[in-house]
């Protein structure tokens, strides 16, 4: 529960001041001896923890799923293999994976998502990424419009959809090869555009690295670039400006 939840409750009388200052008082972290679980980021942050999956020791990752359930009734992991979504989803049922995201997440049902972010993608072999990024918005209660396969070798794709681009918060854009869809998107839009090189293309494009260079050179404005691959921090930022975008003023 985040804070102001909290003191909405104080104030509704749903909780005393004593049971109120009791969970300010709460330690801002849980020790699990391999892990020490930041209880508090999303009173700090809006988001509570994600986990990140890869390389986690079997008992490790469940245990950790368990504890952030119990404390949030949800959870959002990355990078799962299948083979953890399988021992997640044995201890829990309601455990959903997806393996074209390697997201593995257990997610409050009929949850409410504003605004809208556009993700888009220059080619299918970047949708991996894209979908990452996306499931993760949409985790944070963000309404998500999938653009997927509008890479600058067919411009008029892209120009197709356009209006639906123009008309979101924030644009995801995820690119390999040389990168480009970032900087022309970029000059389609008044908004934000999060750029995501992905490590897709043959030789030359080494892993991304091209990919990489192009954005962080973009001659378009307002492109912020992100690390290859990295879909999860992409959506992140995106849902951290939309949510700004959907602020009411005070």
């Amino acid at each position: 529960m985040d804070a102001r939840k909290i003191l909405e409750r104080v104030r509704s009388g749903e909780l005393s001041v004593d049971e109120a200052e009791g969970f300010f008082r709460r330690q801002p972290l849980e020790e699990l001896g391999f892990a020490k679980l930041d209880t508090h980021r999303k009173v700090r942050s809006g988001f509570a923890e994600v986990v990140f999956c890869s390389g986690k020791a079997d008992e490790h990752l469940c245990r950790i799923y368990e504890r952030i359930y119990g404390l949030e009734g949800e959870v959002l992991g990355t990078r799962a293999t299948k083979e953890q979504a399988a021992l997640v989803q044995k201890r829990f049922g309601e455990a959903e994976y997806d393996p074209l995201s390697r997201i593995l997440k257990i997610e409050k049902k009929d949850k409410k998502r504003i605004g809208k972010i556009a993700v888009c993608t220059a080619g299918t072999a970047d949708i991996p990424v894209a979908e990452e990024a996306a499931q993760t918005a949409e985790f944070f209660g963000n309404h998500v419009e999938r653009i997927y396969d509008v890479g600058v070798s067919g411009i008029h794709r892209l120009l197709s959809r356009v209006e639906t681009i123009q008309s979101a918060n924030c644009v995801v854009a995820a690119a390999g090869m040389e990168g480009a869809l970032a900087s022309v998107v970029g000059g389609l839009v008044d908004k934000p555009v999060i750029a995501v090189p992905t490590s897709v293309g043959y030789g030359a494009s080494m892993n991304g690295l091209s990919a990489l260079l192009t954005m962080i050179n973009s001659c378009a404005n307002g492109i912020a670039v992100v690390n290859i691959d990295n879909g999860y921090g992409a959506g992140y930022m995106a849902a951290q400006i939309n949510r700004l975008a959907m602020r009411e003023p005070e």
